[in-house]
């Protein structure tokens, strides 16, 4: 028997709106950077702290914490919708060190933000390879991506992935529930 996959719906990925991927990268010491990191971690206001990530770019930092800083500011300001000073924080920090998966990953939650999704695909796989420390958003991204491009194994995958790095990942599980397995013709 040839199976396949069927989602009930499909256009979920039109009312994505909200930006899971966001991952912040952990600086050293304290001070404005920190101040940076930590309202990127917990999901503060961003119009509050924003301010940190500033100074300490004004400031100086060293290479690695400079990179984390501006990745951290791109957080902030994709949670202010500011997908294009997002995605230049984003670069920013990859400019300084390309190796930052968490960077990879924002980058693609921006391009879905901004309906790219075939783009955002090969972001978030780079962000995953790297590494990352919440995996399970950058599959849960990637699946709105996969699944917008009608790539909808591909989708039904990264969700299950999702949800098997963190079973009480609700999203994902929601757009498990879509889904279900149907019998494919023979010879289809």
């Amino acid at each position: 028997m040839n199976l396949r996959l069927a989602p009930f719906l499909l256009a979920a990925y039109a009312t994505f709106a909200g930006f899971p991927a966001e991952a912040a990268i952990s600086v050293i010491g304290s001070g404005p950077a920190q101040l940076c990191y930590q309202a990127a971690d917990t999901g503060a206001s961003p119009l509050d702290y924003i301010f940190y990530c500033d100074q300490a770019l004004a400031g100086s930092l060293s290479a690695s914490d400079r990179a984390a800083t501006f990745v951290n500011r791109g957080v902030l300001k994709l949670n202010m919708k500011a997908l294009d000073s997002a995605s230049q924080d984003f670069n920013a920090g990859l400019s300084i060190n390309d190796q930052l998966g968490e960077a990879y990953v924002d980058l693609g939650a921006v391009l879905i933000a901004k309906r790219r999704y075939a783009e955002a695909i090969p972001m978030i796989t780079k962000g995953l390879k790297l590494g990352t420390k919440q995996p399970e958003n950058a599959y849960y991204d990637r699946a709105v991506a996969f699944e917008a491009v009608g790539n909808i194994q591909s989708a039904y995958e990264d969700y299950r992935q999702a949800v098997a790095l963190k079973p009480t990942f609700t999203r994902a599980a929601d757009e498990l529930k879509r889904f279900r397995i149907v019998d494919k013709p023979t010879g289809a």
